[in-house]
Order: C-alpha cells, then structure tokens, then sequence
C-alpha cells in the first residue's frame, strides 16, 4: 500500500493563443499567485505530436536559466510587483509553433 499526495495548487493564468507572422516578435504573460522571489518558474513548449521542450527558468535574484538552443530566441523576464512573468521569442517561425506553458517548480 502507498499514499500519493498532492501538492500545493497554484494558479497561473495565460492568454488562450497567439498568432504571428514568421519573423514577428512573441509576448506571453503569465499571471501568477506566488511570490516569484519564493519560487522558480519555469517556461516550456510542446509542438504537435511531440514532447515537452523545455525553455528557460528564473527566479527574483537568481541567474536565469536557458536551453542551450534557444537562449538567442527567447528571453524571460519577472515583474514580481505585480506577479507576472513574460516570455519574449524573437524571429518567430512556423517552427516554433508550439502550446507554451508557464510552470512553478514545485521546491
């Protein structure tokens, strides 16, 4: 026998879609409920048909993390007085296409 908990529910809140032309520039803000001081929060795509590709991480005071291919692409900021965290993508193509997820790391 064994016990599954759940964790913590936190809310964060993100546009439905977006839709660009190749070349345009990407914003996402996600709203979140927590103290971005007190969490990482991670950014992640999925592509049709395919696995997760994670993105990034940042945390208020701490250096961001990027994947290795696509630090040139995105870039993440926080604006924890208003508890909102932005992915920004650059030269945006039908590759990139994708759901994007923002995601609280659960430590």
């Amino acid at each position: 026998m064994f016990t599954i908990r759940a964790g913590p529910c936190e809310q964060l809140t993100q546009p439905a879609s977006v839709s660009l032309q190749p070349g345009e520039r990407l914003t996402i803000t996600c709203q979140v409920t927590y103290s971005l001081s007190g969490y990482w929060t991670a950014w992640i795509r999925q592509p049709a048909g395919k696995g997760l590709e994670w993105i990034g991480i940042e945390r208020v005071g701490y250096t961001k993390y990027y994947k290795d291919s696509l630090k040139n692409k995105f870039s993440m900021t926080l604006d924890s007085s208003n508890n909102r965290v932005t992915l920004n993508g650059q030269n945006m193509q039908p590759e990139d296409s994708a759901v994007y997820f923002c995601a609280r790391d659960p430590q």
